[in-house]
């Protein structure tokens, strides 16, 4: 069901059984999959790409022009997979150059007055809370969850299944199945419950932990731990991708474990 009260360019594309809702606005150069709503007073610009069975809420913009003095116009794009979930006046800019698109992928749950800026990378699963600012060129893994009022700098990069706790600022890299929060932002554990709950088991999550002991808790620097975890513990999938998480971080990632701070 489409309202008579909703403004839908012509050029735009809807797939079956979208609902748009009063006073929303979709522009040229829109794509909507199947099954989608889209509530009231949303505004969809050019470039968007929103998959089948999404649900949009009140107040949500996407795909307005990057807040980038840099951008000069460039067709890029905002895309958002299947089943997911953007709630009230949440904000998601388009691409510039650097990637020519920002991303949401499919299952995730953005939460309201979130804002995710140009060339942010959102992984497939990942739970977004209220008030999050996500930068420029943020790079989410699946099944993160980002605590509410959490502030993103640009460039930062969160690993799969990493909790944030609310109002971080997360100026440094965070790495896989970590919890992390405090200020400046800190590891605080593995996040073992959500691990779990997506089907590691339990030897599984005791090596995970076994390699956080030495790179944060045994009052290593970073290349130190490393080094310490190679030697200790033999190559495995967990070992091996936090290993080149940390290692390919252009940032540098966060810091360990401090009692007194």
């Amino acid at each position: 069901m489409i309202s008579n009260l909703a403004q839908i360019d012509t050029r735009a594309k809807l797939g079956s059984n979208v609902i748009v809702g009063p006073f929303t606005t979709i522009y040229e150069n829109v794509e909507i999959g199947t099954g989608t709503e889209i509530s009231s007073n949303v505004t969809i610009y050019p470039g968007s790409r929103i998959g089948k069975n999404c649900k949009i809420f009140p107040g949500a913009v996407i795909g307005a022009v990057p807040q980038d003095l840099k951008f000069d116009g460039e067709e890029t794009f905002a895309v958002i997979g299947d089943n997911t979930t953007i709630r009230e006046c949440v904000t998601i800019n388009r691409g510039t150059i650097d990637k020519y698109k920002t991303e949401v992928g499919s299952n995730c749950l953005i939460m309201a007055y979130t804002h995710l800026a140009h060339d942010c990378i959102i992984g497939n699963n990942v739970i977004i809370a209220n008030g999050v600012q996500c930068a420029g060129h943020v790079e989410i893994d699946n099944f993160a969850r980002i605590g509410g009022l959490s502030a993103v700098h640009q460039f930062v990069k969160i690993g799969k299944h990493v909790m944030i706790e609310g109002g971080s600022m997360v100026s440094k890299d965070v790495p896989h199945y970590v919890i992390a929060g405090r200020y400046p932002i800190s590891y605080e554990g593995v996040n073992s419950i959500g691990l779990k709950r997506n089907g590691l088991t339990q030897e599984q999550i005791n090596e995970i932990q076994d390699i956080y002991r030495i790179i944060f808790i045994h009052n290593n620097n970073v290349s130190k731990g490393i080094a310490q975890v190679e030697d200790a513990i033999k190559s495995s999938i967990y070992r091996d991708e936090i290993i080149e998480f940390i290692r390919s971080s252009e940032r540098g990632v966060m810091k360990g474990f401090n009692k007194g701070r």
